[in-house]
């Protein structure tokens, strides 16, 4: 008994004092500038601070609904949160396989043995109860990097629901101002046409006294024809843009559509967005913070299937009661245990356990690579979104002032045609060259919207600017 227990106590010792085989994880290097492309500092990095809500910038409580319902009732970010609950559940289970296992039993058996073996064929009765314990000793940290492996699991499952809900919100956010653009550039075409049938009215009217001739009524015709057949297809991209949003909120399409009703309210938006440095997003996006969760486990995984190469050692141990006789069950006499360790080295299956090793290494070598990749694609998405708003602004500063000229043009124009002293030709051209700044100012102001919200998305979800970057003066509103 001492000389067991002597052993037991000194694996016990030597698990203590070995390190787990395999390699230690280190976090993979991002190779990241220290600016961004065009220049770009922040004033002060720690003048970012993140809002998860960041889509109230916006100030729209109809987006604001929408996204909330959105997060509540959105299927893949249902089917992320089973997946973290099943990854706490591994862990918990891998957690539970280090402990000691102790297993209870009773039984009584009645046998009759055989006559012609040797015995004297008689009956008998059994009756035993007992514990049953046993426990492999991590010796060489297997479990330990089990443990490793389904804590950077867990980890990376629930970065994968952050970065789901990420880009749901901004899914969300950039249909719902497509939507409202669509319905802009439907209220123009229809505003535009309506004009354009005054205008053929009073051609019509001039011609029948021989003000204008029966090519001025074909020109405003056509003309209006041209605006008219614009109108199906804005409105079926905009019942597209509505059954786009049902989806993403677990909604009917006529649900969808009376949650729409009624007008957008104008929007704000900053116009400078400082983005912090290069190097933030590391700390922001999800989808790299899981990247990186991946690699631990890779890491840890390849210690799981190094330690299966090496001996394992167990100890187990047995007590109970065990008597012909029922009444005798309790006493004494009826006691039995045994206690030892044991050991068990792999021979023949080597080779499998060594292709194991090999395959855990190349996964290892894949997840780093694909941490490359996504660090690099970061980077990209966030100078590409930069880039987009600040050049998209231009565009709309310009856009803004084409539409105010155009709509003194076609104003003036049409007094003079009205005076008899200009041809019908001026007046269309005015029209068309308004309505055509028009459609691209809206479609600029999508195009800042959905850059806003790429810039978001790229840096990994909310961030509000204090009040010592926010921009003076503010951004003109933009009203869908």
């Amino acid at each position: 008994m001492r000389p067991v227990l002597f052993f037991s106590t000194a694996w016990l010792l030597l698990l203590v004092a070995c390190a787990p085989v395999g390699p230690e994880y280190r976090p993979p290097a991002a190779n990241l500038p220290d600016n961004w492309s065009d220049g770009r500092r922040p004033a002060t990095s720690a003048a970012l601070h993140h809002s998860r809500r960041w889509w109230g910038m916006f100030a729209d409580p109809i987006l604001n609904g929408l996204v909330d319902r959105a997060i509540a009732a959105n299927h893949d970010l249902r089917i992320a949160t089973s997946r973290i609950t099943a990854a706490r559940a591994r862990l918990r289970q891998t957690t539970a396989a280090t402990a000691p296992s102790l297993d209870a039993g009773a039984g009584a058996t009645h046998s009759r043995r055989s006559g012609n073996a040797g015995s004297d064929g008689g009956s008998r009765d059994l009756f035993e109860a007992g514990f049953d314990a046993a426990w492999e000793l991590d010796l060489f940290g297997g479990r330990r990097r089990s443990i490793e492996a389904a804590t950077a699991t867990l980890a990376a499952s629930e970065e994968n629901r952050r970065d789901i809900l990420v880009s749901l919100e901004a899914e969300v956010a950039r249909t719902y101002f497509e939507l409202r653009g669509s319905e802009r550039l439907l209220a123009t075409a229809r505003n535009t046409l309506a004009a354009q049938e005054k205008t053929l009215a009073v051609v019509t009217g001039r011609r029948q006294l021989g003000l204008a001739s029966d090519l001025d009524s074909a020109q405003a015709q056509t003309q209006k024809s041209l605006v008219a057949a614009q109108i199906p297809t804005l409105e079926q991209k905009i019942t597209a843009g509505r059954n786009q949003l049902a989806l993403l909120l677990d909604l009917q399409p006529a649900e969808m559509a009376r949650r729409l009703a009624g007008a957008a309210p104008a929007f704000t938006l900053p116009s400078n967005l400082p983005p912090g440095l290069p190097s933030d997003l590391l700390r922001r996006r999800p989808d790299i913070r899981q990247a990186e969760r991946l690699v631990a486990a890779a890491t840890a995984e390849v210690g799981v299937a190094t330690a299966d190469l090496f001996p394992r050692f167990s100890l187990s141990g047995l007590i109970g009661l065990q008597s012909s006789s029922l009444s005798d069950l309790v006493s004494s006499g009826s006691r039995y245990w045994s206690i030892g360790p044991s050991l068990s080295l792999p021979v023949f299956n080597r080779g499998r356990l060594q292709a194991a090793v090999t395959i855990t290494k190349a996964e290892l070598e894949e997840t780093e690579a694909t941490y490359e990749k996504i660090v690099l694609a970061a980077l990209l998405e966030t100078e590409n979104a930069l880039v987009g708003y600040s050049r998209e602004q231009e565009t709309r500063a310009r856009l803004a002032a084409a539409v105010e000229t155009g709509s003194q043009a076609l104003t003036f124009n049409e007094g003079l045609y009205a005076a008899g002293l200009a041809d019908l030709t001026d007046v269309l051209a005015s029209r068309r060259t308004l309505y055509a700044a028009q459609e691209q100012l809206i479609i600029s102001d999508q195009r800042l919207a959905a850059n806003v919200i790429a810039l978001y998305k790229a840096l990994g979800g909310g961030w509000h600017i204090t009040e010592a970057t926010q921009p003076t003066p503010p951004a003109p509103g933009i009203s869908p």
